[in-house]
């Protein structure tokens, strides 16, 4: 059970779900932002355009039941914000992960091969040492 519990507190403690934790509890406190922005901001201005009385919903055929295209345009609304953020921190992260990163050339070939017995040799050979032939 001691094992157990040390391979679990390596397995917790390691930068990739720690820095996962703080993105869950950072994304759920900006989830709660957007949609107070919405409920807010966005909902009572989509209700004015309605009128006072449809706040938002047409009523189907007088039967009381409402198609609530206030709420269906703040979700819109609200996915919108939430995919561009995302979007701009993907796009931030893979810019930040990048600049450390240096384009890493090809090194240059130190060998060829050799046109008769198709061996690899030194580039600068001018004999093949596997079958002894000249070289131009």
């Amino acid at each position: 059970m001691k094992k157990f519990l040390e391979e679990f507190k390596a397995f917790a403690l390691k930068g990739n779900v720690m820095n996962m934790a703080v993105g869950v509890i950072i994304g759920a406190a900006f989830s709660d932002l957007v949609t107070s922005f919405t409920t807010n901001i966005i909902q009572p201005i989509i209700a004015c355009i309605g009128g006072a009385e449809v706040h938002g919903r047409i009523e189907l055929f007088g039967t009381g039941n409402y198609i609530d295209y206030g709420a269906f345009i703040s979700s819109v609304i609200y996915f919108l914000i939430m995919a561009f953020v995302i979007f701009m921190l993907v796009k931030t992260m893979n810019t930040v992960m990048g600049l450390g990163r240096k384009k890493e050339k090809a090194p240059a070939p130190t060998t060829k091969k050799c046109p008769y017995c198709k061996s690899e040799i030194a580039l600068d050979a001018t004999k093949c040492p596997h079958c002894t032939s000249e070289l131009g």
